[in-house]
């Protein structure tokens, strides 16, 4: 059975730990989820600097990590990095963003995004551009929460997810999509409140990262994502970045 690597894109313990959580649910029996903290980085990921500089520690994750894996999982909801990750590994590598966006399109003709902060609004918006995605989405709606105060006031997070939620319904969503790896688990409340379905971008991404290990697939090294010519890098905390085997 897979072993799959779930990457927090921040540092703090507590949000890891609800991510894992999140795939263990998702994933068959069998399979083994590790999940996985930067040794350095942000404590949150709330900008487009913690972004970049989560990146970098989530490269460094991975790169670090002892032992055989079969996917990787992203998970970081309108973050950089996916990219990075797919550059030097030889394992299916898949961002929460793309795909909870990948299944709403398969459950509906629309979907709306709901998130922590504003301003990660224009991020998202970007990820989904980037990824070909923006055309089914109807909206994205934040509650204006800080990703490490979603978890001190679970009632009041819950709240203000559902009015979004709501509001994303009545503006044309036929399917929400949780935008922020902090929510994961929300999901089963919400579905039942809103009578749309909703994605937890975590537990997609665990399902598809599994899914891709069992078809033996995994991202092409033709042109975009092709291993990176070996060079000095100096200076820089992390390990050259060869080609790396799982």
């Amino acid at each position: 059975m897979p072993t799959l690597l779930v990457v927090n894109v921040n540092t703090t313990q507590a949000v890891t730990d609800v991510i894992a959580a999140a795939a263990r649910a998702a994933v068959s029996p069998g399979t083994t989820v590790v999940p996985l903290t930067p040794r350095f980085g942000p404590a949150s990921v709330e900008s487009n600097y913690e972004s970049h500089l989560s990146a970098v520690g989530v490269l460094d994750a991975v790169q670090q990590f002892d032992g055989p894996f079969d996917a990787v999982v992203h998970a970081g909801f309108g973050e950089v990095g996916r990219d990075a990750l797919q550059d030097v590994l030889d394992v299916p590598v898949v961002d929460i963003t793309e795909a909870a966006a990948q299944t709403a399109c398969l459950l509906g003709r629309t979907y709306g995004v709901v998130t922590s902060l504003d301003r990660a609004v224009p991020a998202i918006g970007d990820r989904l551009l980037l990824a070909g995605l923006a055309g089914r989405c109807s909206g994205v709606r934040s509650v204006d929460l800080p990703v490490l105060e979603l978890e001190t006031n679970p009632e009041l997070t819950a709240k203000a997810f559902t009015e979004q939620a709501e509001r994303l319904v009545e503006e044309g969503a036929e399917v929400v999509v949780l935008g922020c790896a902090g929510m994961s688990g929300l999901h089963t409340a919400l579905t039942a409140r809103l009578d749309v379905p909703v994605v937890d971008g975590v537990a997609a991404a665990a399902r598809l990262a599994e899914s891709l290990v069992a078809l033996g697939l995994s991202t092409s090294k033709a042109r975009s994502y092709a291993t990176p010519r070996p060079k000095a890098l100096q200076g820089w905390p992390l390990t050259s970045p060869g080609r790396i085997t799982g």
